[in-house]
């Protein structure tokens, strides 16, 4: 019933849109802003998850088929072919639809929000639904939350834009679609804040939750009443914690927090390693294709998302796990199961790696959920197997696990707790959630300073998202405050000439500069106030005799941050800017104080 009042309302909505449109027009002139933010987050996080419902059961369908087609050959032979097809047409679809540019990574939110306001492209909106669809949803081993969280940005950003809202609630905005994104995949609507405020919003007031907490509850309503529970990661059983066990879990976060910075220094050096191949890029798509679907034909759980095969792993018969692979004659035997799960934890990094490298899109989320479930069973099957305690509960050890790589990979702790917390039904495992996710947490952040998001980020010196600080002098533009009010003098000028500019212009310095602009060096007038009184005028002196270098220049390229540190280092309140050794103007320390009070206006959000 549900589902039909649904789709008609989409039918309704698609017949009626400038309608609704013109209402929404009139309701932003006549309620409050804050009411109007309200109901924008609604609107926002109901469009987001018709997208994952999209996406979830698109991908979820394709792995059923798969699986039945492979039932019948007895070998993964489809699943294979599938992911070289996806790949192929991902980036047939960038090129010839997307003019060959499209968003990769919730790393482009975070830039977005640094450098654009939360300004977010439209065609976002439907780019990431079509060709992660194609990728994961055909096999690529990657995950869709990655483009759902960007999806669900884009429509924030792009609603804020239609209808005129400031910049801070447009920021609020795209922070609401991403926790509608995560609370719909899931159907976990706490995980969906967390995630948004964590990872996303590092610094806001306390009444910005109302907002996020609205979206991401409209996205885990929709779930429920839209998407059946088999195709969300979900478990339904009875978990205890036993305190006996506490060893063995401090063991497991230490092992995630290492699983993690080797995942993520693996991916990178896959993904950069098939970006910088001069190749053609169907070539390139083929090769990583081809090379994927070996790793899918010897390990069929790093087909698509992973999420089927966490779920064998976590019930009772995980040794269902083999089916279908080389090794399914061989499924009673615990120690070759063990062995595949081992290298599956190795492995998974490198096909996430090769998928999107070589063309396809997707994200890590759905990976890191995937090698920590299988890096907990690992750990905890060959403890009993071992026979040091035959009690250990491998289930629980399989769950908890998932928590420790997404906090490692994520530096989200709090995310990776109450995701698992959520899809459990309960908060039996909250302990060992938090000692598994912290320990992996504190050993990721001691190897690798930022996330898996941020990493290429700072490397381009784009973005800070752990100090807000730091995120508001990333976002001021120079060049928009250089000033080219200081008058120049060229170097072939008289002395006397260059007294008279200085009685005429009130400036503290002059800029010499040759005939073809290139910077020389300055001259004070204090240097030469003593020639005002002389009737000669100096006109025995020469420009050069006064001529200084200053000790401290700007380059037009200059981050601001290298900037303050000139002028600290000089002492001065105003620094000369050049650009290829032409003089161009000069900065002031009070102009970029104001730029920086402006942005921390607008960034605010109350």
């Amino acid at each position: 019933m549900f589902k039909k009042i649904i789709l008609y309302l989409l039918i309704f909505i698609k017949k009626n849109i400038k309608k609704i449109e013109s209402l929404l027009f009139f309701a932003k002139n006549t309620l409050s802003e804050r009411n109007f933010i309200y109901l924008s987050c609604i609107l926002v996080a109901l469009s987001c998850s018709f997208a994952v419902i999209i996406l979830k059961s698109f991908a979820h369908n394709v792995f059923l088929y798969a699986n039945n087609f492979n039932n019948y050959l007895k070998l993964p032979y489809f699943n294979s072919i599938l992911p070289i097809i996806g790949i192929l047409l991902t980036v047939f679809v960038i090129k010839k639809i997307l003019k060959g540019s499209i968003e990769k990574g919730s790393s482009k939110i975070l830039y977005a929000i640094a450098k654009k306001g939360g300004i977010i492209s439209k065609k976002q909106m439907y780019a990431q639904i079509v060709t992660s669809s194609l990728t994961v949803g055909l096999g690529g081993s990657a995950g869709l939350e990655s483009p759902i969280v960007i999806t669900g940005a884009a429509f924030g950003s792009n609603y804020a834009q239609k209808y005129k809202i400031s910049q801070k609630n447009r920021i609020l905005l795209l922070a609401c679609g991403v926790a509608a994104g995560i609370s719909s995949a899931f159907n976990a609507p706490i995980a969906g804040v967390l995630f948004a405020i964590e990872v996303i919003l590092t610094d806001v007031s306390i009444s910005a939750f109302i907002p996020i907490m609205i979206s991401s509850v409209t996205g885990a309503l929709v779930t429920n009443i839209l998407l059946n529970d088999d195709i969300i990661l979900q478990f339904n059983k009875d978990f205890d914690f036993n305190f006996r066990n506490t060893p063995y879990y401090i063991l497991l976060g230490i092992l995630s927090g290492l699983v993690s910075v080797y995942h993520v220094r693996t991916f990178k050096k896959v993904e950069h390693f098939f970006s910088k191949l001069y190749l053609n890029i169907y070539k390139r798509a083929l090769i990583g294709g081809l090379l994927l679907a070996l790793l899918i034909f010897a390990f069929p759980s790093l087909f698509g998302e992973g999420y089927e095969s966490i779920k064998v792993l976590a019930s009772n018969n995980p040794e269902k796990l083999l089916n279908n692979t080389i090794l399914a004659t061989f499924k009673n035997n615990s120690y070759l199961l063990l062995l595949f799960v081992g290298i599956i934890v190795l492995i998974k990094s490198i096909a996430t790696g090769i998928t999107i490298g070589s063309g396809g899109n997707g994200g890590n989320f759905a990976p890191s959920l995937l090698v920590g479930s299988y890096l907990g069973f690992f750990l905890s099957k060959i403890i009993v197997l071992l026979g040091i305690n035959n009690q250990l509960p491998v289930i629980n050890f399989t769950i908890v696990g998932i928590a420790g790589i997404l906090s490692g990979l994520f530096h989200a702790p709090l995310t990776a707790i109450f995701l698992i917390s959520e899809i459990t039904g309960g908060y039996k495992l909250m302990i060992p959630l938090m000692i598994v996710s912290s320990i992996s947490y504190a050993i990721s952040k001691k190897f690798e300073k930022y996330s898996l998001d941020v990493k290429d980020l700072v490397k381009k010196g784009n973005v800070y998202t752990s100090n807000k600080d730091k995120n508001i002098l990333q976002s001021i533009d120079v060049l928009k405050i250089v000033k080219n009010d200081f008058k120049t003098i060229n170097l072939d000028i008289s002395f006397p000439e260059i007294l008279d500019y200085c009685v005429k212009c009130n400036q503290p310095f002059y800029p010499i500069v040759n005939e073809k602009d290139h910077f020389l060096g300055l001259i004070y007038v204090n240097d030469i106030k003593k020639f005002f009184s002389y009737s000669d005028k100096g006109k025995h002196n020469h420009i050069n005799e006064f001529l200084k270098i200053p000790e401290e220049i700007i380059l037009y390229d200059d981050g601001v941050e290298l900037i303050l540190d000139k002028f600290n280092q000089s002492k001065e309140d105003t620094l000369v800017v050049i650009k290829y050794n032409k003089y161009i103007g000069t900065v002031s320390k009070l102009d970029i104080l104001e730029s920086y009070r402006e942005i921390l206006k607008q960034m605010t959000i109350e």
